[in-house]
């Protein structure tokens, strides 16, 4: 086992984790954070993105041990004060769901999108998304959403 330290939604925990325990598993089973998806385990649906020291990582990709010392923020971490962040308020009001499934990986991926980008053209929004796979919506919701983050315009 090793000692790890780190702060999660603001909060900082200490655990004693097994080394090869990834970090979606300690999100989700030591911390209780099931927002965190667990989809694919080989890091190509992007379902448990988080934002690791404030940019965005597949968490099935990352030790828990790797995270020690780091600020860890997930999807139930983005509200504040029982206020929705503006892209889950985004994803909510353009419906940019369907199952839910992938949303919080599609919503913390979005935001860290977002903070390099403020004003992102479709084709941007489109490839910043790349890599979190969706496959109930066609994404046009989705990207409808992340341009009414943005504060662009949104048509129907």
């Amino acid at each position: 086992m090793t000692r790890i330290t780190l702060t999660v939604d603001g909060a900082q925990v200490s655990d004693d984790v097994e080394p090869r325990m990834l970090l979606v598993q300690y999100l989700r089973e030591k911390l209780g954070k099931t927002g965190t998806v667990i989809g694919c385990d080989t890091s190509n649906c992007g379902a448990c993105t988080v934002h690791l020291n404030g940019t965005s990582v597949k968490s099935c990709n990352v030790l828990a041990v790797q995270a020690d010392g780091a600020e860890v923020t997930t999807i139930e971490g983005l509200a504040e004060d029982g206020r929705l962040h503006p892209v889950q308020e985004a994803f909510r009001e353009c419906h940019g769901l369907q199952c839910g499934f992938c949303t919080p990986g599609m919503i913390m991926q979005s935001v860290d999108l977002l903070k390099e980008n403020p004003n992102p053209s479709e084709e941007e929004i489109r490839l910043g998304l790349e890599g979190n796979l969706c496959r109930c919506t066609g994404y046009h919701n989705i990207v409808r959403a992340v341009q009414h983050a943005a504060g662009q315009a949104v048509t129907s």
